[in-house]
């Protein structure tokens, strides 16, 4: 199926700015108000929601840039995982890998820019629901610092890790999608330097550890090894904090007894979810939020793989597979608040490769800098979809 849940045309101011200019085309992840719209959430449960009354502060960003939003998208139901597949809204297809699920939360976002049905979307990331479903995709994504978009009208209220962000075919896409949702965000000139990147160890298939490694070393930029020790507690700790904050914002909704079973399941366990266990994670969060600013005291950004493994194929979600991990190398990043984006590399064995950067918190001009000048050296904006 398309990765729309709902088709609309609104469009926004004509002010001096490259999205006016051109009109860009924005989808909507359904999580986000959009006036005269129901937010719905991917969930069976919220199916008689009535219109909203205003834009989300990020959908009028948008319109105020000159954008024009065609429609809202699928999800995993309440952004609560990381296939994509719901048995109720749909589940999109995935357009470049077909056989591979489209990834999750934001499945609908990422499927619409593969499909080149949108110049770009509108996706949020809890746990890595903006990057891993780029990646799954073959697309670029951006999960900028924490608070530095507004979320006033984005499901759920309240959070300490969800962030909105846009995904797109290309940098230069991606870099106009985040201007045009962020008045403030200022987009550098990439220039000719050699920015310096720290490449901390990870667990991954040697496979993509491989092409990862590689890509780093064909741009001929300062690498430096750094260490990230903390990185399994924080994935582990990131999960505590969604269960926590999710099962505030939609554990109520169990009692309809129409949420769907993945989900409910997962809210189910979310619901023993303790204080003691949420101030361990705080604290593990505290700690790891350091190391990470450690880690980029010396180096222009971290890099690694945005995905530990593969994508699971379509088949096995449908059977009921798990991938506990999927997010192991993308959630911690929430849990701490930096930016990251993630990037595509030429598919290995026709299935896709993310490289992920992580930037200091408010510097997400550079950040997108320094992807830009990779993608130059890696062969400009084609290279993600060669084999």
């Amino acid at each position: 199926m398309s990765g729309f849940v709902q088709r609309c045309v609104i469009s926004g101011g004509d002010g001096l700015t490259a999205a006016a200019v051109n009109r860009l085309t924005v989808a909507v992840k359904d999580t986000v108000d959009i006036a005269g719209l129901p937010t719905k959430a991917g969930s069976r449960a919220l199916d008689d929601a009535p219109p909203v009354a205003a834009h989300a502060a990020v959908v009028q960003a948008v319109l105020d840039a000159g954008c024009r939003i065609v429609g809202k998208t699928v999800l995993h139901e309440f952004a609560y995982g990381m296939t994509g597949l719901n048995d109720w809204s749909g589940t999109p297809l995935n357009p470049r890998f077909p056989a591979l699920v489209p990834g999750g939360s934001s499945s609908g976002s990422a499927a619409v820019v593969a499909e080149g049905l949108v110049d770009f979307a509108i996706g949020t990331d809890t746990g890595g629901s903006i990057r891993l479903p780029a990646a799954c995709c073959g697309i670029f994504g951006l999960k900028p610092t924490f608070g530095r978009i507004d979320r006033r009208g984005v499901m759920p209220e309240h959070t300490s890790l969800d962030c909105v962000g846009p995904m797109a075919a290309d940098i230069a896409m991606l870099v106009a999608g985040i201007a045009a949702m962020d008045p403030t965000f200022r987009p550098r000139t990439p220039g000719e330097g050699f920015p310096r990147l720290g490449m901390p160890a990870v667990d991954a298939e040697p496979a993509i550890a491989g092409a990862v490694a590689a890509a780093l070393h064909r741009t001929g930029l300062p690498l430096r090894s750094v260490r990230l020790d903390g990185l399994k507690a924080a994935f582990d700790a990131g999960l505590v904090v969604i269960n926590a904050e999710t099962w505030a914002a939609c554990g109520a909704y169990l009692a309809t007894g129409l949420v769907g079973p993945d989900v409910a399941a997962r809210l189910e366990r979310a619901r023993a979810t303790t204080a003691d266990d949420l101030a361990a994670a705080e604290a593990v969060r505290a700690e790891f939020t350091a190391e990470v600013d450690r880690a980029l005291s010396d180096v222009d950004a971290l890099a690694l793989p945005t995905l530990p493994s593969f994508p699971m194929t379509l088949a096995d979600a449908r059977a009921g597979k798990v991938d506990l991990g999927a997010s192991a190398l993308v959630r911690p990043f929430n849990l701490s608040g930096h930016p990251a984006l993630t990037l595509p590399l030429p598919a290995v064995d026709g299935r896709p490769v993310g490289l992920q950067l992580v930037g200091r918190k408010g510097e997400d001009e550079a950040l997108c800098a320094v992807a830009q000048r990779l993608v130059t050296l890696l062969g400009g904006p084609d290279q993600e979809n060669k084999d």
